[in-house]
């Protein structure tokens, strides 16, 4: 429309995307699609690039420490196309088995799809160096960056990766609101994820014609003002520097991951704290994670239990489930103290 009050909405929600895109260096504001969550973003490339390109004979490999939303996207394209799902296995330490990509990642292979940082391990993987390898051998790379774009500096066009998926809820933003990069060229040639308003520039009953990028992936009423409270998430966190925002973590983390190990039968999942970041997820001989996590809750902390929505990493290591402690800059380690002296809380009201 042309009411002022439209005309600014629409100057607002397009200036967030011209900064989202900035945070991550995209090239083009064009190359930021906005999509409810990270999840969506998946399923978009999937769906849309997917069974266009996948078929009999060709491969798509993920790993075995994706999120569900990095995995079963590809197991219902694969289905209908007949392309077949590979996935690089972890280690007991928590990290990729790196040593069998040569075996994995081959010339059958189309998109390599992989997640920056385990949203359970706190592994951070080298995601320049495995994009690298899957443009080796011809395949396209996507970046689950839902754990590695709120926590350190992420730069689309250093990592040369063809598509990177985040979520705002995750970076100080709201809910609802989610970012798909996708390189320009690739985004031209793929087809619609869905249909209706603002995706089209015609519409006539014999055919209609789609709208150019960005908004030709953005179908119906947009979520404005998340978009709008995703560009402010952007222009904090880029004030207070993601570098900066990374050391914090950093140090937070490795200073829980020194204090946790000193519980008696507290078993942390996944790396040491050098190579993690700012996730522990951890098991308590005898006590189940939703039972450590009720009790902390009543000494006011926070923390998750489950499988996380990553059930294979759970099946690997053995465990049905672990208790997740997660930290971001605002975090202290005074809370870290309250949190290991409310597991010894944990303990006697266990302790038969």
């Amino acid at each position: 429309g042309v009411h002022t009050l439209s005309e600014e909405a629409t100057r607002l929600y397009e200036g967030a995307r011209g900064r989202i895109g900035r945070f991550i260096n995209a090239g083009s504001s064009k190359e930021i699609i906005f999509t409810r969550n990270a999840t969506e973003a998946i399923n978009l490339v999937a769906y849309s690039w997917g069974l266009d390109n996948l078929g009999p004979g060709d491969e798509v490999l993920i790993t075995e420490m994706e999120h569900h939303a990095n995995i079963v996207p590809w197991q219902l394209v694969c289905q209908r196309t007949g392309a077949t799902l590979r996935y690089i296995p972890i280690d007991a330490r928590g990290d990729l088995r790196l040593d069998l990509l040569d075996e994995l990642l081959t010339e059958r292979t189309r998109l390599f799809a992989f997640v920056a940082m385990s949203n359970v391990l706190g592994t951070i993987n080298p995601t320049a160096q495995l994009v690298a390898r899957a443009h080796a051998v011809g395949a396209l790379a996507l970046v689950d960056g839902a754990q590695s774009v709120p926590h350190m500096p992420v730069d689309v066009q250093a990592l040369d990766c063809d598509f990177l998926v985040f979520s705002g809820h995750k970076m100080c933003g709201p809910t609802g609101i989610g970012v798909l990069y996708g390189r320009r060229d690739l985004l031209e040639q793929m087809p619609p994820f869905m249909g209706g308003g603002d995706m089209i520039r015609e519409v006539h009953m014999d055919g209609s014609r789609w709208n150019s990028l960005p908004w030709k992936f953005e179908a119906g009423t947009p979520a404005i003002a998340e978009a709008i409270g995703l560009g402010a998430a952007v222009d904090y966190l880029s004030e207070l520097g993601m570098p900066w925002v990374r050391e914090q973590e950093h140090a937070l983390v490795n200073y829980a991951v020194e204090k946790l190990s000193q519980v008696e039968g507290l078993r942390i999942i996944g790396p040491d704290g050098d190579q993690r970041g700012g996730v522990v997820a951890f098991t308590l001989d005898d006590i189940h994670p939703h039972d450590i996590a009720a009790i902390l809750d009543s000494e006011g902390i926070a923390i998750r239990a489950g499988h996380h929505c990553a059930q294979p990493i759970h099946d690997h290591f053995g465990i049905v489930a672990t208790a997740r402690a997660s930290f971001y800059f605002y975090n202290t380690f005074e809370e870290v103290d309250r949190l290991v002296a409310a597991m010894e809380k944990v303990q006697s009201v266990f302790s038969f």
